[in-house]
């Protein structure tokens, strides 16, 4: 069978002149023929792919949440009610995340969530979907894992978590403002039941089924009067990274390395050289109010754009 380069040698020589034009027309004959071959009668299939191209001008966020993980802690061991570790080794996927697609500009995290915001302008992937969605879950997944160790030393990872993802548009500021409020709320809500829950059952000595009975109807006022008369815990001490959660943002931030350079007419020597790099930054605080986002205006972009 004669290769590309023969052919093309062959018809340049039948031409009588080998040039550039020659070259290039040959070169432009042959892969439009491959393209051509390469098409086929099945190829009508592609026509039932949907498009899931997300909204202009909209802030793309990607929520993932850990797959039947309440049997995952059991199995594993976590510590209740909340596991430092896996509250760690959760921001660490998420920063693997933010690290691999720099058009997110706010990771916010809590339990086995994290929701990831992508800038309006984003066009990673053509905005699709499925494609931001799927990328977003296979790195958080495999860094869940590739990081286990770090984090649970040598405990065993039994078997792979799963984590579902959905994609949800918000147009304004406002509305990604109050999507991020409504998580931290519920952060909120969620850790100082199971603070008070866990409590009653680890320390004051009744089972589930009777510290699920105990909390029935109660308002947070009565939990953190449980908490305060009954354990002697003022649940605002309790650690911000369990009450707050954890919202990851890029910062720049300056950094010195040490190089060796020779200037004009002098020896070589050893030089300081500060450059600025961005970094992602963890914050366990609150981000329902305003002073975070004073402090940190970069991260929105304008309404009116």
């Amino acid at each position: 069978m004669m290769s590309p380069l023969m052919l093309i040698g062959r018809v340049c020589r039948l031409g009588g002149r080998l040039g550039p034009s020659c070259v290039v027309g040959s070169f432009a004959r042959l892969f439009t023929n491959s393209r051509n071959m390469a098409k086929s009668k099945f190829e009508y299939v592609r026509k039932f792919e949907t498009d899931d191209t997300c909204l202009r001008n909209c802030y793309i966020v990607v929520r993932l949440d850990g797959r039947n993980f309440h049997k995952f802690a059991e199995q594993h061991n976590f510590t209740k009610p909340n596991d430092n570790r896996a509250l760690g080794l959760m921001s660490r996927s998420a920063h693997s995340v933010m690290e691999e697609l720099e058009d997110i500009v706010i990771a916010y995290g809590q339990s086995d969530e994290f929701s990831f915001v992508f800038k309006r302008t984003s066009t990673w992937f053509k905005r699709r979907a499925s494609k931001l969605m799927t990328h977003v879950a296979s790195q958080f997944s495999s860094s869940y894992v590739f990081y286990w160790k770090e984090y649970f030393g040598e405990q065993p990872l039994l078997y792979p978590p799963g984590f579902d993802g959905r994609v949800v548009l918000y147009p304004s500021n406002r509305n990604l403002r109050d999507y991020l409020s409504w998580r931290q709320a519920d952060c909120h809500i969620n850790n100082l039941y199971n603070t008070v829950f866990w409590m009653l059952v680890l320390k004051g000595g009744l089972t589930t089924i009777q510290a699920e009975d105990r909390l029935k109807r109660t308002l947070a006022a009565d939990k953190n009067e449980i908490l305060f008369t009954e354990f002697d815990i003022n649940y605002n001490n309790e650690s911000a990274l369990h009450r707050k959660g954890t919202a990851l943002i890029w910062e720049k931030q300056d950094e010195t390395v040490i190089k060796r350079m020779k200037l004009p007419n002098e020896e070589e020597k050893e030089v300081p050289v500060t450059r600025s790099r961005r970094k992602v930054q963890a914050y366990h605080c609150d981000i329902i109010g305003d002073q975070f986002w004073e402090e940190h205006t970069d991260i929105l972009e304008d309404d009116n754009c």
